[in-house]
């Protein structure tokens, strides 16, 4: 049986300090297995891109104030995920937000089981960090979006499949 893919749009939200901000993930049945990554979520009705990426910001962080900017990257994965496995089609969003106070009240059920809480992360922080971060190669795109501006074309990252 074929799986959906799920439209996704996520938010590569900086603060006024170039800070990434980054929600801490678990994997519900098993608490150990964690991970960080970007604000974003699924396509709900006929919700575009943008709108499902704003939707989702607010849900996950509170953060209603912030300004959407240009399509960064692209990318499809493959997870097992809550005992079943998640294809995605991945659609990743610059955002700026003065506002760095966050309000996780707006979480689904879902993610009240799988979210442990969530941080600004500077750019060298990234870098030196051991824990695992989606997508990837996150640290080096933000830095390379720090240094040289957004793409003129979305990049396509390579695909992850685990």
């Amino acid at each position: 049986m074929a799986t959906e893919t799920r439209r996704v749009a996520r938010v590569v939200l900086l603060d006024p300090d170039d800070r990434i901000l980054l929600l801490h993930g678990f994997e519900p049945s098993e608490p150990s297995t964690r991970w960080w990554f970007t604000p974003g979520g699924g396509l709900e009705g006929e919700e575009s891109r943008e709108e499902a990426a704003l939707r989702e910001l607010a849900e996950e962080t509170g953060i209603r104030e912030a300004v959407l900017g240009p399509l960064l990257w692209t990318r499809v994965c493959s997870f097992p995920f809550d005992g079943r496995r998640w294809e995605q089609d991945e659609w990743y969003y610059l955002a700026r937000t003065e506002r760095t106070a966050t309000d996780r009240s707006g979480l689904t059920e879902l993610e009240r089981r799988s979210v442990a809480g969530l941080r600004w992360w500077t750019s060298a922080e990234l870098l030196a960090t051991r824990e695992t971060v989606y997508p990837t190669r996150l640290a080096g795109l933000l830095q390379t979006l720090l240094d040289e501006g957004p793409p003129r074309v979305p990049l396509v990252l390579a695909p992850e499949i685990a």
